[in-house]
This record gives C-alpha cells, sequence and structure tokens, in this order.
C-alpha cells in the first residue's frame, strides 16, 4: 500500500428497512455504510499539493466500493449512492474533498458505470462525529424516490489526525415513497440527471 495511506479501521453497517408504517415488504430495502479510519498525513500543517493523496485513495475507494456492494447483495442491487468525510481537528475540509474522485469513481466504475453524479457532505469533526451522507440514484439524480440520506459516524474518530471516507448505497428508494416525481422506471435520457 502506498505510504500515504495508513488505514486503522474499516467499519460497515447495513440496514434491512422493511417498513415506516404502511405495508411491510417481503424483501427489504438494504441500506450500507463503508467507512474508512485513516491518518491524515497532511494533519497540523498546510500542504500545497496535496493530490498525491487523492491518487493513493483510488485502490481504498474501488475496494470499499466492492466491498459495499458485496454486502448490500451485488451490483444489480444498488440504485441509490452517496459518499462522505470527517475530517478530525488538525485537518483542514479540503483533506475531505481529497474523495470525491477515489469515493466517487470508484462506486460508479465498480456498478458498471453509473451515471449521476454522486452526491456528497464533508465536515470538519471530532470523536464521534455525526454526518449525514446525500443519496440519490445511481442513473439519474431527479429520481425523487431515492432522495434519502444516512447518517454515519465512527465512535472512536476521526482521531485530531485522521480522515474517516465513507461511502453509502441502497438498494432501494424510501420505502413507501409517494411524493411523485420522475419514477426509477421512467429514467430516459442518459446524462445522469433524468
Amino acid at each position: 500500500m502506498n505510504e500515504l495511506i495508513k488505514v486503522r479501521k474499516i467499519v460497515t453497517h447495513v440496514e434491512n428497512i422493511y417498513h415506516e408504517g404502511g405495508q411491510a415488504r417481503i424483501e427489504p430495502i438494504k441500506k450500507g455504510a463503508i467507512l474508512i479510519v485513516l491518518e491524515n498525513p497532511y494533519a497540523g500543517e498546510f500542504v500545497d499539493e496535496i493530490v498525491p493523496m487523492m491518487d493513493a485513495l483510488k485502490p481504498v475507494g474501488l475496494d470499499a466500493a466492492e466491498q459495499l456492494i458485496k454486502l448490500l447483495g451485488g451490483a444489480d442491487k444498488i440504485q441509490s449512492y452517496g459518499k462522505g468525510s470527517i475530517v478530525g481537528e488538525a485537518g483542514e475540509l479540503e483533506h475531505g474533498a481529497l474523495w470525491h474522485v477515489p469515493g466517487g469513481y470508484a462506486m460508479r466504475e465498480a456498478l458498471g458505470g453509473a451515471l449521476a453524479i454522486v452526491p456528497s457532505a464533508k465536515k470538519i469533526g471530532g470523536v464521534g462525529s455525526r454526518l449525514d451522507i446525500p443519496i440519490t440514484h445511481i442513473n439519474a439524480s431527479y429520481v425523487r424516490s431515492h432522495f434519502d440520506a444516512m447518517e454515519v459516524y465512527v465512535q472512536d474518530a476521526p482521531r485530531a489526525n485522521e480522515i474517516v471516507f465513507g461511502l453509502v448505497m441502497a438498494t432501494g428508494g424510501r420505502i413507501h415513497s409517494r411524493v411523485g416525481g420522475l419514477q426509477a422506471d421512467q429514467i430516459s435520457a442518459n446524462d445522469g440527471l433524468r
């Protein structure tokens, strides 16, 4: 592994959602997250050239995407996704932005070329900080039933010199979506939007 990448732990979380008060589904919608806790090599000082870490993270992102896809039952099951990062207090928000390419493109590649931009969130936070990672449909960002989020955290991270990078995927939209708009079976433009 690249000398810039020092992983302390990887945390996974999967929810099986059957209902939210309406009729229960026979097969639940699965929503999952994978969180990678690693050392921030740029913590505590301003470093101009941080792109080398973004490049070093590419295999980490692909491995994480593949692990999460497997946890949720396979690429053919995944309908939505998102990404995010929590940077420890000795880092800066831009360090969290290093996850855009390695996290987003990894999911799109692992899913066989998903078309929609991967929504994201990032913040600076201390140990146990929580982050709401936004989720949208993998092929059309305007599919309203798949506008969602997943709250993620790691109980002992990020320490001041760490970053938590996260990926989230789901096998469906909100369990009882009924507010109209573009439906998944109406996707047509293949532009990642509609």
